[in-house]
């Protein structure tokens, strides 16, 4: 009993165990299928720094810096962070694109050391790692007027020193030093960086000539470095007598130097069609200063000299006192358009400078119709000329930099071809030539142009900046011939029109069989090779049709109910009156067609029919001969189809071209290899094989029969 009891609980077990495998398989089962179902936003990728730029992976406080890398969740967001106790900075952050990180920043305000730079992937919180040092760097900027204003002689000039990247302390100390024109000449001084934060920024401001320097000056015309601690950084500042490195006409030149009190000195300005000179006397501080001379309103751009010398000999200073400035001239652009308002190149520009009494000869507008000329301040004429020829004369004051339009007494020219017998249809793809002769203004030369070009698809072909109150010769040619020339007379508007006539021709066609006999109720066309221009009509009883076509060369293709029978092979000219005869052999051709058997044996009451293109244009029945006669059809590609015992399937197919004359002695030959002709009726060839092999074997046992039956007699006379 016990023996049964302990099977139970065994095999009771047993099934408890196989349930629980069945329910462990069921949720596993479920979760990979939920699982599949789902779509995970993260990928198996790594958050690693894939490569930094600058590759050194050093840089100075505000260089850009580029880094990328991959994050492992998929368009997530990532971050950037600077790290080295106690900063913790973050620079960039974003969102990848896909797992991919390319990001750009800028170096951080921290000081310099090496950094710990973090890629961070934010909802994974797993962060890659590198390195970064950021350097310490000297800035030194000295404070400059924008050009062309300039320093002068005495002036005090402030100068900026700052350092980034710096150590937190303790403090630094600027040796700045200022190195005059004059050689072996230099002052420096000491100044006391000062931080306002920890983050490695330090500054300090300074005016030369120094205060605590007493000797230190800017009484030199030159330039003048300042530089840090030797090397670390530097910067230059110009010194000059006049307030600006540029002047423009009837503008006061301001001057300024220093001397000794009260001495004298002479003032001397040359240049071309320029020479002044003033003595003057320095004040009680020693500055000699005028502002009493202006440009004057000849003055030519280019380069001046300004200097001042001592007349006592007080002061010698080494350089000396000599200084350049110019007269630039403002920057005109210049545009030269035709009447029509086009941009016209090629135009030659003699501008006069009235004020200096110069000429700027050849300024030349380029192919896009544009010049730049550099002009000053005054009155100018303004002369054009093209292909030599004076076409605008203008007056231009000049006060600032600035565009000027040339309009140009230039026309266009429209010529449009048309039909002689309808001005509505025009002519496209004509050769049209324009020529012109005509006298130069700007050296009184003789001159001619030519310019072709060839009509458009309306039948318009365009001349553009042409000479006006000229008289223009037009060419107007197909195929190298000349069908009209006209003189015409430019007038001077923006466009002139004129419309030239293309000659229209007869084309007499006749139209003849294979024996020469008219055809009737033919469609003659004719194409035009190059314009496409179409011509039909139908012939008469005698054959004949009449075609007035402009003058060309024309492709003809005869038809008769839609089927071709005749066409050029060579284009027809059409320069004069045109007769030519077309002969269509195709036409009314007697066609025989013979059907015949296995063997050759002609085949009678055979339904012959004729198609063309898929379409039954006749049939007839074979005779005793086994020919089917049609008397006159049109010949060319035709499908021959035989009918014997089944009126809608063909025993044969045969297309073929007919291009000649047939008859009894030459018919086209059909051969129906499925039968035989045997006493008038036809049969199967198969069927037909099978009686021959019949009577041949019937014929054999016969033979057969005879023969032994010889032998057996022969041996019984024998015996």
């Amino acid at each position: 009993m016990s023996h049964i009891t302990h099977n139970f609980e065994a095999m009771e077990s047993i099934g408890l165990k196989k349930k629980m495998a069945i329910i462990a398989l069921t949720v596993l089962l479920t979760l990979t299928i939920f699982s599949q179902m789902i779509s995970l936003r993260v990928n198996a990728v790594d958050v690693k720094i894939t490569s930094i730029s600058p590759t050194t992976k050093r840089g100075k406080v505000g260089d850009t810096v580029r880094v990328t890398g991959t994050i492992n969740t998929t368009g997530g967001q990532y971050e950037i962070w600077f790290e080295k106790k106690p900063w913790h900075v973050l620079v960039k952050n974003g969102t990848a694109s896909e797992n991919n990180v390319n990001a750009s920043f800028t170096v951080p305000a921290l000081p310099s050391g090496n950094y710990t730079l973090i890629l961070k992937d934010v909802a994974a919180n797993i962060n890659a790692t590198s390195w970064f040092i950021i350097e310490t760097n000297y800035i030194l900027k000295v404070s400059k007027p924008e050009y062309p204003k300039q320093l002068q002689q005495g002036a005090k000039v402030n100068i900026s020193i700052s350092i980034t990247g710096g150590k937190t302390e303790p403090p630094y100390t600027a040796n700045i030093t200022v190195k005059t024109p004059a050689a072996d000449e230099a002052y420096s001084m000491c100044v006391s960086l000062k931080n306002t934060t920890n983050t490695g920024i330090w500054n300090a401001t300074i005016t030369y000539p120094f205060a605590d320097v007493p000797k230190a000056h800017t009484n030199y015309t030159g330039m003048y470095t300042v530089s840090f601690n030797g090397t670390l950084a530097s910067d230059t500042f110009f010194i000059g007598l006049t307030d600006s490195a540029e002047y423009h006409r009837r503008q006061t030149v301001d001057i300024k130097a220093v001397y000794a009190p009260y001495e004298n000195v002479t003032l001397i300005i040359v240049g071309e069609k320029v020479h002044y000179s003033k003595n003057l006397t320095a004040n009680s501080e020693g500055i000699i200063h005028s502002n009493e001379w202006s440009i004057p309103e000849n003055a030519t751009i280019g380069s001046y000299r300004v200097s001042i010398t001592s007349i006592s000999n007080i002061t010698r200073k080494t350089p000396s006192d000599v200084q350049n400035f110019t007269v630039p001239g403002f920057k005109i652009e210049i545009c030269t358009r035709n009447l029509a308002g086009e941009t016209v190149s090629d135009v030659t520009l003699k501008i006069h400078d009235i004020w200096a009494n110069i000429t700027h000869e050849d300024v030349v507008s380029n192919k896009t119709g544009f010049v730049s000329v550099m002009l000053e301040v005054g009155d100018h004429n303004f002369t054009a000329y093209y292909k030599g020829v004076r076409v605008n004369q203008t007056a231009v004051y000049i006060e600032h930099e600035g565009a000027v339009n040339i309009t140009c007494r230039l026309t266009n020219l429209r010529v449009t071809i048309v039909n002689a017998r309808d001005k509505a249809v025009t002519v496209p793809f004509v050769n049209v030539t324009i020529s012109c002769n005509f006298t130069r203004d700007i050296d009184g030369k003789n001159d001619r142009y030519v310019n072709s070009t060839l009509t458009d698809i309306k039948g318009t072909a365009k001349f553009h900046s042409l000479l006006p109150d000229a008289n223009h010769t037009i060419v107007a040619l197909r195929y190298g011939k000349n069908f009209n020339q006209t003189i015409y007379r430019m007038e001077p508007r923006d466009w002139n029109d004129i419309d030239i006539t293309c000659p229209t021709y007869p084309l007499h066609i006749k139209v003849l069989d294979g024996e020469s006999n008219p055809i009737n109720g033919t469609t003659v066309e004719v194409l035009e090779l190059e314009v496409g221009a179409y011509y039909s009509n139908y012939t008469d009883s005698n054959g004949n049709v009449a075609l007035n076509c402009i003058f060309g060369k024309y492709i003809v293709k005869i038809y008769f109910n839609r089927i071709l029978l005749n066409e050029t092979k060579e284009p027809i000219i059409l320069f004069s009156e045109n007769s030519t005869s077309f002969y269509c052999i195709l036409y009314n051709l007697p066609i025989y067609v013979k059907v015949v058997d296995y063997f050759g044996q002609p085949i009678p009451k055979a339904n012959v029919t004729l198609e063309r293109n898929g379409a039954k244009i006749n049939s007839n029945l074979t005779g005793t001969d086994g020919i089917a006669y049609f008397r006159r059809e049109i010949g060319g590609t035709l499908t021959i189809k035989v009918y014997l015992t089944n009126s809608e399937l063909p025993e044969a197919t045969v297309t073929t071209y007919i291009g000649k004359r047939g008859d009894y002695s030459n018919p086209i030959a059909v051969k129906i290899g499925k039968y035989v002709v045997l006493a008038g009726l036809l049969v199967d060839t198969s069927q037909f094989a099978m009686i021959i092999l019949i009577l041949a074997t019937v014929v054999l046992i016969a033979i057969i029969e005879i023969v032994r039956r010889k032998r057996l007699k022969l041996g019984k006379t024998s015996s």
